[in-house]
């Protein structure tokens, strides 16, 4: 069993991406600008932003934070999108999910400029990708692409099995998964929670993605001898073994799991970090103009 440092991986991404705005601040380009808007008080939502903004400053991006309460009405975040679309130095825009129940998370991913939407969540660049023309890929799939592609996992040919359909992860998957590219070229099945007997599929994957939002929901006998194992899930459980109280666990069992596998994603350190640097990479694209020139 072989551990697909994603942490590892990810640093590697910083460094190449810092290389590169270190070329375009020498070339008397702006540095590349990613802007960020939380809306509320989530404090997983609140790490994680923080750890956009650190990620920026690492690499050389300019980050800029709205931080709005959670009594904000969707007219308000809708203008405050409005102003930074029209803001000609921000390459890219990010609204933190998820949000206050009174607005309309659909209405607020169409009311980002595609060409700013480096979640890859907009109609627009969703279309754009089942094309195979140029787009901001949403981060985690893209993420789960470049783990697969940096530590020499072959695709083509191989059976993949995703566990979840949603539209930020599961669905774009097995749409990178299945084109003709490398990484791609899979036969791809998705499960989902209206398939029944889940363990049929995923017996018969040469990859398993799973991100099916339950902790441990995968065990060993569910997974094939051999099989390269995504696990997308976090998840915050209690521990008596830890400082603080508490650990992070995946969908997939890990010490059950991982004796079979060829490689596997730790959680936390696998696909986490990835998804994070994959909105460096989009709003390195976006200020070099390599989607919409």
């Amino acid at each position: 069993m072989k551990l697909i440092d994603g942490k590892k991986i990810a640093e590697d991404i910083r460094s190449e991406i810092a290389i590169e705005v270190r070329k375009m601040l020498d070339a008397d380009h702006k540095a590349p600008h990613l802007v960020a808007i939380l809306v509320g008080e989530d404090e997983a939502s609140q790490t994680y932003v923080a750890s956009k903004e650190k990620d920026c400053h690492e690499v050389g991006f300019i980050s800029t934070v709205y931080k709005l309460s959670a009594t904000t009405t969707e007219e308000t975040l809708l203008k405050t999108i409005d102003f930074i679309n029209n803001d000609e130095e921000v390459d890219g825009l990010i609204v933190q999910l998820p949000l206050p129940k009174h607005i309309s998370t659909n209405t607020v991913i169409q009311h980002i400029h595609p060409e700013k939407d480096v979640d890859g969540f907009h109609p627009q660049n969703t279309g754009r990708m089942m094309a195979g023309m140029p787009a901001f890929l949403p981060a985690t799939p893209f993420g789960i692409v470049e783990l697969l592609k940096r530590s020499g996992i072959e695709t083509e040919g191989k059976n993949c099995v995703i566990i979840g359909r949603s539209n930020i992860v599961g669905t774009p998957m097995s749409v990178l998964l299945s084109r003709n590219a490398n990484p791609g070229n899979c036969t791809v099945t998705i499960c989902h929670s209206k398939t029944p007997d889940i363990k049929k599929y995923t017996q018969q994957a040469d990859i398993l993605i799973v991100a099916v939002g339950k902790p441990h929901f995968v065990k060993s006998d569910m997974v094939k001898q051999g099989a390269v194992v995504i696990d997308v899930g976090v998840h915050r459980v209690p521990s008596e073994t830890t400082k603080s109280g508490f650990k992070l666990i995946g969908d997939v069992d890990f010490d059950d799991v991982a004796r079979k596998c060829s490689f596997i994603t730790p959680v936390p350190g696998g696909v986490g970090p990835m998804t994070r640097v994959s909105l460096l990479i989009n709003t390195l694209k976006s200020a070099k103009k390599e989607i919409y020139p």
